[in-house]
């Protein structure tokens, strides 16, 4: 009896399982010179899932809209020009992949953020090997998550901040992975506000007119072998925790208001591998606290580190100062930081029992730099002797030098 009913069972499911309709994903091809010639049409036309095939072309469209889970792929030159008309493509569905395209001319406005990719209230999009040419804002990220931006390259030639918009743009996004892409000529390259647990990793971010990274109110993200050259303004990361900053290249950021990178309420972060290179300020800190500064590099640089009295209980440990103008500047007398087993190559001093560690404490802050901050003219008198003789004269009595910011272990040897 109970094998009779086995078998039923059996045969039932069978004739089930062959009753239910089976798809696949499927293709549609977009021509020039097909019975498709609208990538509109084709997006359309697919259902759930498929693959829209775009042949080599200009494609005139703007405002393509993408509402389903599909993958759009293009094949050879594929070019979708929005003349700036509106948005080009915007992405309103989870689990989109735009691929292998060109996008360019969105519109520019200062009402409408407009993007050559719009990605909003959608999920775990993939956009991938596009190269984004003169849009207001490259690809713009709206209440997404789980989005991948990859091997993107994206231009423009922007002159001026107020008609321009930025590279990549986040906003209200979580979990986002950017890599290796390479953005120059927007306002900003990359752009961050409300995000969280974002991995920046392997980009370049250059000749933007403001900031390579202008970050703000995103916490638990990560920066890693990053190069941020020739920006406006450099690099800006505000109030923001958590934060971890690693083995990125800061360099040639020069300008009365530039920096390598300006930490604003920075707290809890970890900057270390990192190299500052020839910048106005290598690194600008204020009102931050509890950070490590570690391991990093600091070459060439007009200032390496600028340090306002309101940052406190941070440690700066086995950096590399080397020739820079002016190693560390501060606001106040008072400090409330740790530096500690640095090597500095205006170190003065000796190591007599030969231990690699300086038998006299180093003083970074010079007088002169102070003089500076004050009339900025003086700077013109860098090379003299008589500012030789004040910052003596400072090291060996200070009176308006920080008493305490020196560093009791430094070394007498590059450290890595």
């Amino acid at each position: 009896m109970r094998l009779l009913t086995l078998i039923i069972g059996l045969v039932t499911g069978l004739i089930l399982l062959g009753s239910v309709e089976i798809t696949q994903a499927t293709q549609v091809t977009v021509s020039k010179d097909g019975p498709l010639t609208s990538v509109q049409e084709g997006i359309e036309q697919a259902e759930r899932g498929d693959t829209v095939r775009v042949k080599e072309g200009r494609y005139v469209e703007f405002d393509i809209r993408i509402r389903k889970p599909v993958t759009l792929l293009g094949e050879g030159d594929v070019i979708i020009d929005g003349d700036s008309q509106g948005f080009v493509v915007v992405v309103e569905a989870d689990r989109v992949t735009i691929k292998n395209i060109g996008v360019h001319n969105s519109k520019a406005g200062f009402m409408d953020d407009y993007a050559g990719i719009l990605v909003e209230n959608a999920h775990h999009v993939l956009i991938e090997n596009v190269r984004l040419v003169n849009n207001f804002f490259g690809i713009y990220l709206a209440k997404s998550e789980g989005t991948v931006l990859r091997n993107n390259h994206i231009t423009a030639s922007g002159q001026r901040e107020t008609n321009s918009g930025n590279g990549i743009h986040l906003w209200y996004t979580k979990d986002v992975e950017i890599r290796n892409n390479y953005i120059r000529g927007h306002r900003d390259g990359l752009y961050f506000e409300f995000v969280d647990g974002a991995s920046i990793s392997e980009n370049t971010s250059e000749q933007n007119i403001r900031y390579g990274i202008h970050f703000m109110y995103s916490d638990n993200c990560r920066y890693e072998r990053n190069t941020f050259r020739d920006n406006g303004g450099g690099v800006a990361v505000m109030y923001t925790s958590n934060v971890a900053i690693i083995d990125n290249h800061f360099a040639d950021n020069r300008g009365s208001s530039a920096y390598g990178m300006l930490l604003k309420e920075i707290n809890r972060s970890t900057i270390t591998g990192n190299t500052f290179e020839n910048n106005s300020v290598g690194l600008y800190m204020e009102a931050s606290s509890r950070n490590r500064i570690e391991k990093n590099r600091f070459s060439q640089n007009g200032w390496a580190i600028q340090l306002m009295a309101n940052s406190t209980d941070n440690l700066f440990h086995r950096n590399n100062f080397l020739a820079n103008s002016f190693e560390v500047s501060t606001n106040s007398r008072q400090h409330f930081n740790e530096f500690r087993g640095n090597y500095w190559s205006q170190y003065e001093g000796y190591d007599l029992n030969r231990d690699g560690v300086g038998d006299v404490p180093h003083r970074p802050v010079r007088l002169f730099s102070i003089l500076v901050e004050k009339q900025p003219q003086s700077l013109l008198l860098l090379r003299s002797l008589l500012i030789d003789l004040l910052d003596a004269a400072e090291k060996f009595m200070p009176a308006l030098t920080p008493e305490t910011l020196i560093d009791t272990e430094p070394q007498m040897n590059s450290v890595s």
